[in-house]
């Protein structure tokens, strides 16, 4: 059954979806997805991946914007509802995954959007399951990282991720304590929101010990943060690109830093080895609240709206 979408419709605005939740199977169990379905007649679908230790509830906030537009997200293996599911791990695990949510909801073809490392799985999913894509969007993530070679496993995992992988070591009383966590995080400063605790509250699990824990497997992640920056499946995906695909890039990173996951120089020689990727840089924004955002949200969906066809985006032919 249908409810509410999870934010609070404006008094003076229209509700523009409505939200739901199904399981789909998949190797070694179920994967949680989230629908928001148009209250008005859906003119397309949009595919949406979340990040490395993220949620579908990361695209609450790009889903307003999209009215008329179908969004199905899932949990990626490990993450939210999804995080009893292990072996197997990988990009070419999560295309598997979300080729089975399409096939559950009988779709053929549709926009694929990917934030993060959602972004490198959209485009090993783009390789591997051409037919199933029309068109990409990658926000901020999906072309190769400037990470140093030979490193083992969790060093590599700290070097990307840093502070956010040592979260999913900690435990936190009650909700409370975890809200007020990510409340000081310099990310959100001036952006908090009632989606975002809405958010970080489904981000928790009992640890069994009665503390809270996030709910993301630090294995999984660690298993796919590897498998993104040394495995043969990104680069074949890279190299082999044939779908339309634009990536938006922000200037400040996960802890609010300069640069970002793309700093300049390195950005010029990823953008110039993949000729075929438009580019668009949104200003004033970091790596979250480019989604957990409403002006972020508001710059994706724009491109979002222009990629399945409704407008152009100023700046880009």
């Amino acid at each position: 059954m249908s409810e509410p979408g999870l934010r609070e419709p404006d008094p003076e605005g229209p509700v523009t979806h409505t939200y739901r939740t199904m399981d789909v199977a998949v190797a070694g169990g179920d994967l949680h997805v989230g629908v928001w379905d148009p209250v008005q007649e859906p003119f397309a679908d949009a595919l949406l991946v979340h990040g490395v230790t993220a949620s579908h509830l990361a695209w609450q906030f790009v889903v307003e914007f999209l009215p008329g537009v179908r969004i199905i997200a899932p949990d990626l293996r490990g993450r939210g509802r999804s995080n009893r599911l292990g072996a197997p791990v990988g990009m070419r695990a999560h295309a598997a995954d979300i080729a089975a949510v399409l096939d559950a909801m009988d779709v053929e073809r549709t926009l694929v959007v990917g934030h993060s490392m959602g972004a490198f799985v959209a485009l090993v999913f783009a390789h591997r399951h051409a037919d199933r894509v029309s068109r990409i969007v990658l926000v901020d993530g999906g072309l190769p990282l400037d990470v140093p070679v030979g490193m083992d496993t969790d060093a590599l995992v700290s070097s990307i991720l840093g502070p956010t992988a040592a979260r999913l070591s900690m435990r936190f009383a009650d909700v409370a304590e975890y809200l007020g966590f990510w409340r000081s995080h310099p990310a959100f400063a001036g952006a908090w929101t009632p989606e975002l605790e809405r958010y970080f509250a489904y981000d928790l699990e009992d640890d069994g010990g009665g503390r809270l824990k996030p709910a993301t497997s630090y294995a999984t992640t660690a298993d796919d943060t590897l498998d993104l920056n040394t495995g043969q499946d990104l680069p074949d995906a890279v190299a082999g690109l044939r779908h339309p695909a634009i990536l938006l890039t922000v200037p400040r990173g996960l802890q609010d830093q300069v640069p970002g996951l793309y700093a300049p120089k390195h950005l010029a020689r990823v953008l110039a080895a993949s000729p075929g990727v438009r580019h668009r840089r949104l200003d004033d924004l970091n790596h979250y609240t480019v989604v957990m955002s409403a002006r972020g949200a508001a710059a994706v969906a724009t491109t979002v709206r222009r990629e399945l066809g409704q407008e152009r985006v100023s700046g880009e032919p």
